[in-house]
Parts: structure tokens; C-alpha cells; sequence
């Protein structure tokens, strides 16, 4: 099977920056396309930041200019580079990935998700 491993949310103060990161490791052929996502406390989740894999962007005007999703391909990894932060942005982020994997079923075509990791600002 994947799995993603996420790391590196914590506190930070209005202002500052943070990086996530999210590796991608079992059985995967292709990597179609990953991304963050966030849910705040008693919000929806929502779609941060996207990469795929002609690494073509997608952010939300919410993020636009403070927040990039760098890649690296040979360790199917990305990051979470959040710059001023706000507390709005407050929240768990979680990673996310449209991968083709070898699977006991054979090719298989899924989507896989972190388990999360809690990002707060504050002062």
C-alpha cells in the first residue's frame, strides 16, 4: 500500500513561517498529483495548495503569495512553505496524493491521505 507521512506543524506567532512536509512511500508507480488540504474547528476541509505532476500550481486566494508547494520528485516529497501566517490559518493540515500504485489487486489507481498535522498561530 502508500502511506504519507506528514511533519513539522507546531506554534508560530502572526508574522511568521513554518514548512510542512509530506513524503509518499510504498508500492507507488506514479505520482499523479499531490496537495494540502486544512480543516479548521467546525469548517470544511479545503485545498491549500496543489502540485501535479508536470508541476503545474493551484492555491486558493486565501494562500496566494504566502504559501508554495515545492516537490521534490526523486524522494516524492512536498512541502508546505507558509509565510505570514495569520491566525486564520490556524488549523490541522493534511497531505494528500493521486497516486498509481502496485497493489495484491494488481495497477491500481488511489487516493491517499495523511494523518494530519496541527498547525497553530498565535501570539
Amino acid at each position: 500500500q502508500v502511506q504519507l507521512a506528514e511533519s513539522g506543524g507546531g506554534l508560530v506567532q502572526p508574522g511568521g513561517s513554518l514548512r510542512l512536509s509530506c513524503a509518499a512511500s510504498g508500492s507507488i508507480l506514479n505520482i499523479d498529483a499531490m496537495a494540502w488540504y486544512r480543516q479548521a474547528p467546525g469548517k470544511q476541509r479545503e485545498l491549500v495548495a496543489a502540485i501535479t505532476n508536470g508541476a503545474s500550481t493551484n492555491y486558493p486566494d486565501s494562500v496566494k503569495g504566502r504559501f508554495t508547494i515545492p516537490r521534490d520528485g526523486a524522494k516524492n516529497t512536498v512541502y508546505l512553505q507558509m509565510n505570514s501566517l495569520k491566525p486564520e490559518d490556524t488549523a490541522v493540515y493534511y497531505c494528500n496524493a493521486d497516486v498509481t500504485a502496485l497493489t495484491s489487486l494488481g495497477r491500481e489507481y488511489l487516493e491517499v491521505w495523511g494523518q494530519g498535522t496541527l498547525v497553530t498561530v498565535s501570539s
